[in-house]
């Protein structure tokens, strides 16, 4: 048989939601795949502990030993979407080492260890393909490898954790608390059994750390992304928010600025007439400003069985037309990280305290004469300017909520400024701060 009619052999690492839609996807699609490609793809491994009850896998060897797969030689492509970051990383390593190409939905382990695994993928002229890590069936890193790289890019703005934004979602529309929200998306499926990862932000924060380093030409750097959570996220302040024409979103945001490069996930308020604002539930987006295209949007499901599968053979469509290329080599095809290997460049990752940003502060307040001009007087001598303050009817036992926005300032001195506030006499409980975000180009 000729080598371009020689199906190309697959091995799946993982057979959960993911590894089941793609072995389902494959099998449905085979006919269409293969006019895309030129050649048949022909799932006949798959490594998993356990077996998916919705996946046929009558005539496809299965190994409960994922590496058996690794070391399978019939095999040419190795698909990771088992997860974790310990075991995955020897599968994707060895897979490499053993001239492998490797797809993968795990960004964890990119965020975590993708500059080596890019690395040895150049050294080993193989390729790691990763569409599905971010955003699952929102083609966002083809957009930022291919599809803008004539452009010299801004920022990114993505809300790219759906089980955050369906908790968000909720307690607006029915001012539901957070932990009641979380316990029914555990229900649904949508959040897992220990929701750290999701609503803490560190999901996200990986799935950030990928879109920086495309974005920007920067190694992988997750460890320099600022984190912070949703569960202190109260429904007043959601209330508060829509009052004042603003939405709370958990936001994933990288910026490009004179100093360095921002990194950063955090609970954000963006105007209520942004496209962002509105995506809502567990759909995903993504916002890129760039020069010369503007502003660009990316919207869709970000998780689930079908669209990170479509995400999962997208990429295995692409290294298979990649294989029939003259030069199979991977050095030859578009980099990893969107720009050559030995062009990264070491732009700083500026910490918290550098970020400047505009803030909505929530102070609960004795009703007492001259608390507000205390409070504008401290956020005065920080150079902190107002947009606007709002001081709310009286809650239980003459507590008064005050409502302030501010101009943009830089975090360090907002830190300044609610130390200072902390000693005000009648403030009753600590200072509420939510950064502001107005998106605009």
């Amino acid at each position: 048989m000729h080598d371009k009619q020689r199906p190309v052999r697959v091995g799946i690492v993982g057979l959960g939601t993911v590894g089941g839609g793609a072995f389902n996807l494959l099998k449905a699609n085979a006919d269409e795949i293969a006019r895309r490609t030129g050649r048949p793809i022909l799932v006949s491994h798959i490594g998993s502990r356990r077996d998916h009850p919705g996946c046929d896998t009558q005539g496809v060897k299965v190994s409960r030993d994922v590496f058996a797969v690794v070391h399978d030689p019939e095999i040419d492509v190795l698909v990771e979407v088992m997860g974790g970051t310990t075991i995955a990383r020897e599968v994707v390593t060895q897979a490499l080492e053993s001239g492998k190409h490797v797809v993968t939905a795990n960004k964890a382990l990119l965020a975590e260890h993708g500059n080596e695994i890019f690395a040895l993928a150049e050294a080993r002229g193989r390729f790691v393909a990763f569409e599905a890590a971010v955003a699952g069936g929102v083609p966002i890193i083809k957009v930022l490898r291919e599809g803008l790289a004539a452009n010299r890019i801004h920022a990114v703005a993505g809300i790219i954790n759906g089980t955050g934004n369906f908790i968000l979602t909720e307690m607006r529309d029915k001012a539901r608390d957070f932990i009641d929200v979380l316990k029914e998306a555990q229900e649904l499926g949508y959040a897992e059994a220990d929701p750290t990862f999701d609503v803490e932000g560190i999901d996200a924060a990986h799935k950030l750390t990928i879109l920086a380093a495309l974005a920007f030409g920067i190694p992988l750097q997750f460890s320099k992304v600022y984190t912070e959570g949703i569960s202190a996220l109260t429904t007043l302040d959601v209330a508060y928010a829509t009052e004042l024409g603003y939405r709370i979103k958990h936001l994933g945001l990288t910026r490009r600025t004179g100093d360095g490069i921002e990194m950063r996930v955090h609970p954000t308020l963006i105007p209520c007439d942004r496209l962002l604002s509105h995506v809502d539930g567990v759909k995903n987006a993504v916002l890129v400003l760039a020069d010369p295209v503007g502003s660009t949007l990316y919207y869709g499901s970000g998780a689930g069985a079908g669209p990170t599968a479509s995400a999962v053979v997208a990429d295995l469509v692409d290294v298979v037309r990649a294989m029939q290329d003259h030069s199979p080599d991977a050095r030859a095809r578009v980099p990893h990280l969107a720009f050559q290997p030995d062009a990264l460049n070491d732009t700083p990752i500026l910490p918290m305290i550098q970020v400047e940003t505009a803030f909505y502060l929530r102070l609960m307040v004795e009703d007492r004469p001259g608390v507000l001009a205390e409070v504008t007087g401290i956020l005065s001598r920080q150079g902190i300017n107002i947009e606007a303050i709002i001081q709310k009817p009286a809650h239980d036992a003459g507590i008064i909520p005050v409502i302030i926005l501010t101009r943009p300032v830089l975090e360090q001195h907002m830190n300044d400024a609610i130390s200072a506030m902390a000693s005000i006499p009648v403030l009753r409980e600590p200072v509420v701060r939510i950064r502001v975000e107005s998106l605009d180009a």
